[in-house]
């Protein structure tokens, strides 16, 4: 009987590795890069006219973001749902495939960490890979302003998907979808809807 009750005890007392875990804080760092990555987007309008130097100074200091989120990750340095999720973000605004798929990838580990609001950066992240490899996109997150048709979100599967899981994932239904793309072709002259 001693034998089982020490057994019990030392079962109580040897919780599984995760629990003994303490809570994940969050990344200072990668927070303060997100914060930028946000901020350094605030005014920009998806209907107006381009300022191609503020362009040319996003891109390159989304570069920069992106370097020192990756020197983070590769250091091991971020832990919480909310660290993947700034560095999902981060990683959004990239220019190739393999910063997408790294965003999603990031996103997905975001939500398995219990950051809700990670379904839509993983929706939006896989969409983005997938056009940028050439094929359709299949939630509906990305819009295009193409020059010779205007705003658009092809190449778009809009099929594949039910706006059930588009809902679950926090994405607007085709319905939602459409209404903004003729917003976005009306407020550009010459691409609205006769």
């Amino acid at each position: 009987m001693r034998f089982v009750t020490s057994l019990l005890i030392f079962g109580l007392v040897a919780a599984p590795v995760s629990a003994q875990q303490p809570p994940s804080h969050d990344n200072a760092d990668i927070q303060k890069l997100f914060v930028a990555d946000q901020a350094a987007r605030e005014g920009i309008s998806t209907t107006g006219p381009i300022d191609r130097a503020r362009v040319v100074a996003l891109i390159a200091a989304d570069g920069q973001r992106r370097g020192e989120a990756r020197r983070l990750l590769d250091a091991g340095a971020l832990h919480s749902a909310n660290d993947f999720y700034a560095a999902a973000f981060i990683f959004q605004h990239g220019t190739t495939p393999e910063d997408y798929l790294l965003a999603h990838s990031l996103a997905l580990a975001a939500a398995a960490g219990g950051k809700k609001e990670a379904a839509w950066i993983a929706a939006a992240t896989l969409d983005r890979y997938l056009q940028k490899i050439g094929q359709k996109q299949i939630y509906g997150t990305q819009y295009l302003v193409a020059k010779d048709t205007g705003p658009t979100m092809e190449p778009y599967d809009a099929a594949l998907v039910p706006d059930s899981l588009r809902t679950a994932l926090g994405v607007p239904d085709k319905a939602a979808q459409a209404k903004r793309l003729d917003g976005m072709k009306a407020a550009m002259p010459g691409h609205a809807k006769p």
